[in-house]
């Protein structure tokens, strides 16, 4: 159990992250007609190069997968990185229900197999909804970056290629990605549940208890290895919510497969400064996510 110091501090950085007002994007594309099937594009802020286009950055936001939780609450971040010279798309998803899961007071982590239909859906209708509402973009320069399970959904969509055979998302070759950057991702389903990560969220986002090991294989980034795809893990070492454990077992298993994965672990830093646009760790966050797409 985590010290009343350490807690406090969690709590803290939770409240600085939720206390920015959220910013309206530029425009707002669909790629389905569920109201949740919405992507928001911010324009690059940031002083270009004429003629010079901006890299891309596909933003997904966390949450545990779960319904109070939408895009809204990472539109500072979107809107800090487009400060930064980024064209953003920021992507909205089918999350769980409002109804508590079962034997437990919280709502539903996601939806099998909604949540990962919307995020393949979303991502194949980028490219055309990038063109009309982002032309200062370059979608040869993408990275896509997500944050929690905005960070599992990120490293997901960059796997389809190596999906099992059957799946419904499988791609016939990986995407055309500069590379990703997860934030504390939950990026390893079996450690995620040893350590009860977020009330075992992802456990729920696969169905229950009965599904978990028959849908883990299509679903779980640490067995959708080697990807081929640049990628690098950002991590607080103080993180109280997904254990700086689970990002490791993610790195240790793409080293398993043949692969080298970035880690990139910050001293004295939570979850939630990652995407705080006032905190030092969300300006680090950017320069990782330059590393790759310039």
């Amino acid at each position: 159990m985590p010290d009343d110091a350490a807690a406090s501090r969690s709590a803290a950085e939770e409240e600085s992250a939720f206390s920015h007002p959220a910013v309206d994007p530029d425009s707002t594309g669909t790629y389905g007609d569920h109201p949740d099937q919405v992507i928001d594009f911010y324009a690059p802020r940031a002083e270009q190069i004429v003629g010079v286009p901006a890299p891309l950055v596909v933003v997904l936001h966390g949450g545990a997968w779960r319904a109070p939780y939408d895009r809204r609450h990472l539109s500072p971040f979107a809107d800090f990185l487009a400060r930064r010279g980024f064209a953003v798309a920021s992507v909205e998803y089918r999350r769980g229900s409002v109804l508590p899961a079962q034997g437990g007071a919280g709502p539903v982590a996601g939806r099998w197999p909604d949540t990962f239909d919307d995020i393949a859906a979303a991502l194949d209708a980028l490219p055309g909804l990038v063109r009309e509402a982002l032309p200062q973009a370059d979608p040869r320069r993408t990275v896509l970056a997500g944050h929690s399970a905005g960070g599992h959904l990120a490293l997901w969509a960059a796997s389809r290629h190596v999906l099992p055979a059957d799946a419904p998302w499988r791609t016939g070759a990986s995407a055309t990605l500069r590379g990703v950057v997860a934030l504390a991702p939950i990026a390893d389903f079996e450690v995620a549940e040893k350590l009860d990560v977020c009330g075992n969220a992802s456990l729920q986002l696969l169905g229950g208890a009965e599904h978990f090991a028959e849908r883990r294989p299509y679903a779980d980034p640490a067995l959708l290895l080697p990807t081929g795809i640049a990628t690098t893990l950002v991590q607080g070492r103080s993180d109280l919510v997904v254990p700086q454990a689970v990002a490791e077992a993610y790195a240790d298993a793409a080293a398993k497969a043949g692969e080298v994965v970035g880690i990139t672990l910050l001293e004295d830093v939570g979850h939630f400064p990652l995407i705080d646009p006032v905190a030092d760790a969300c300006a680090v966050v950017a320069e990782e996510i330059a590393q790759l797409a310039f």
